[in-house]
């Protein structure tokens, strides 16, 4: 929580480094686990309350929000890429809070109006559950008949994706469809036995509310585990044991399993197969380009090492998430303090850290094949002997 803070905006808006411009999702974001946080740590509730104000200061006329601020993880938001599903993210968190508020009407307003959700199952979800948790049966059992068409079915299971070809945010999307039946009040047998055929936190919240309406404190089950060779084991489950990790190694480690379940109490089973592959190639999606130069002539400290270079990114996407730039200084060496600032002032540089013989350049972004070109001019300040090599490296912020 109190590290959280570090990135609060004095307007109440949050952001990646708590500098530049609020986010409107980062910032929804946080409201709405520090308000599920309240149960366990004290959170101040002005904190909560000056988010939620900054929120309604970019809504729109039309009720819909603006999308503001720029988050430098492109996966960390999932599916919301729109002011529509930013508008539902938005309107969704304040209705878990429990906050009324005349503006959310305008935002529901803008919503019902919307029509994209027929083209896109991810908008269908995140709408069927806003509705839902705004208490609009008639628009989520709507939304609910259209997503039950849109759904995929595998081994007996149900599932929601973009595509039947892309697996891309099925995760999420099937968490919010399980989130919009599990708010139904009440909930028939039916509507359980639909949400059990259903990497993220929304799948915690998802599993976590259906836990919660699933418990019983009776009953046991048995589990049996049984090979086509003949090999069986059994597991009772009981309010006894119901905590207690159990585990069984299989001798057939090649053929079929099947798992059967008799009983009425609630019962989890993972299957893990260790095994070892060889070492993978790494295909690196960027690339780091080094020209180095020196004076000697006229520098009263010492050598003077300028070091030119350009990154690059390569990949598949347009652009990447948050890039780092490390940059391994020489021994002997240290930046010299002009050259930082203006190093810091560069394109696409959000942020420079000097930290011991490490310089850290974070950039924004990096786009597919365009280069980037920066200057860093170091500074003698020690003669060491035998001079190791220095490197820079590049990499993904949010996957080293």
């Amino acid at each position: 929580y109190q590290r959280q803070l570090n990135y609060k905006h004095p307007d109440g808006a949050f952001s990646t480094f708590g500098t530049g411009s609020g986010n409107t999702w980062l910032t929804a974001f946080v409201a709405k686990s520090f308000v599920k946080a309240q149960a366990f740590v004290f959170i101040d509730p002005t904190i909560v309350e000056q988010a939620q104000t900054w929120l309604l200061k970019n809504q729109k006329p039309d009720g819909c929000f603006n999308t503001v601020g720029k988050l430098f993880n492109n996966r960390m938001k999932g599916g919301v890429a729109d002011d529509v599903t930013l508008t539902a993210y938005i309107t969704a968190a304040f209705l878990e809070s429990k906050t009324s508020h005349s503006a959310l009407n305008n935002s529901l307003a803008c919503l019902r109006s919307d029509t994209s959700y027929l083209t896109n199952t991810y908008t269908s979800a995140l709408l069927a559950y806003t509705f839902s948790l705004a208490g609009d049966h008639e628009k989520r059992d709507e939304l609910l008949e259209h997503l039950h068409r849109l759904a995929l079915e595998q081994g007996g299971l149900l599932h929601w994706s973009q595509s039947t070809t892309e697996m891309t945010l099925s995760v999420e999307i099937s968490s919010y469809v399980l989130l919009a039946v599990l708010n139904k009040s009440p909930l028939t047998a039916e509507d359980m036995g639909y949400a059990v055929r259903i990497d993220t936190v929304v799948a915690l919240q998802a599993l976590a509310l259906f836990s919660t309406l699933a418990h019983t404190s009776e009953g046991s089950s048995t589990v049996t585990v049984q090979s086509t060779s003949g090999e069986q084991h059994r597991f009772l489950v009981d309010q006894g044991n119901r905590l207690l990790y159990q585990e069984r190694a299989l001798k057939d480690v090649t053929g079929q399993y099947s798992i059967a379940v008799q009983g009425t109490s609630c019962a989890s089973v993972q299957t893990t197969l260790r095994y070892n592959i060889p070492t993978p190639a790494v295909n690196s999606t960027f690339s780091v380009a080094i020209n180095v130069s020196s004076e000697c002539k006229g520098v009263p400290r010492g050598e003077k090492v300028i070091l030119k270079f350009s990154v690059e990114y390569n990949g598949l996407l347009e652009s990447t998430n948050m890039v780092l730039v490390d940059i391994k200084v020489l021994s002997g060496f240290v930046p010299d303090p002009l050259s930082l600032t203006q190093l810091k002032r560069s394109e696409l540089v959000e942020r420079v850290d000097s930290k011991g013989d490490h310089i850290e350049m974070y950039l924004k972004e990096l786009t597919r094949n365009i280069p980037k070109f920066y200057k860093l001019q170091l500074q003698q300040e020690l003669k060491v002997k035998n001079l190791k090599a220095a490197v820079i490296k590049m990499y993904d912020y949010y996957q080293p």
